[in-house]
């Protein structure tokens, strides 16, 4: 049997391998070259028993305690449906945090009476005064007198003319 001839490849002309483009792939193929061979080295040099494969530590080290302060504060915990019991009782406990969350925010937020009333008064005279012309404001504020008697306006002031002064 004849060997088939193999296909010669071609070189690029010397000029064009003199370009910069293709100064900086051959020293990226040369950088890659280096790192893969560094690897082998490395790997080649690193003991491993025979059996035993090589486990990567599960444990993590804190320098500080600050993470653990907001933990679970009964102590006791279960993941994945281990402990029912515990589990149970972590729920509840979360639901009572949640409604006393609830019912602070509901306090803060929440308006008095008295503090309702007083803003329904202000907003029905402000709207009032909208719609009202001017001829009508003053039978306007008569009437929202008579419907909120607890509103108390300040007396208003006469205006002053100009005094021609005295020669």
């Amino acid at each position: 049997m004849a060997a088939e001839p193999q296909p010669v490849k071609k070189a690029l002309s010397k000029n064009v391998m003199a370009m910069k483009f293709m100064k900086r792939k051959v020293e990226a193929d040369y950088r890659r070259q280096l790192e893969q061979e560094k690897q082998r080295a490395i790997e080649e040099s690193h003991w491993v028993l025979q059996g035993k494969e090589e486990r990567e530590s599960c444990i993590e080290f804190e320098a500080s305690y600050v993470n653990c302060e907001d933990l679970y504060q009964c102590g006791r915990m279960s993941f994945k449906k281990f402990n029912p019991a515990v589990e149970k009782l972590f729920k509840e406990m979360l639901a009572k945090e949640e409604e006393a969350k609830s019912q602070e925010w509901e306090s803060e937020e929440s308006v008095s009476d008295e503090e309702m009333t007083r803003r329904y008064d202000s907003l029905v005279e402000t709207v009032g005064k909208k719609f009202s012309k001017k001829r009508k404001m003053l039978s306007v504020d008569a009437a929202l007198d008579a419907l909120s008697p607890s509103i108390q306006k300040p007396a208003k002031k006469k205006k002053t003319e100009f005094m021609k002064p005295r020669d």
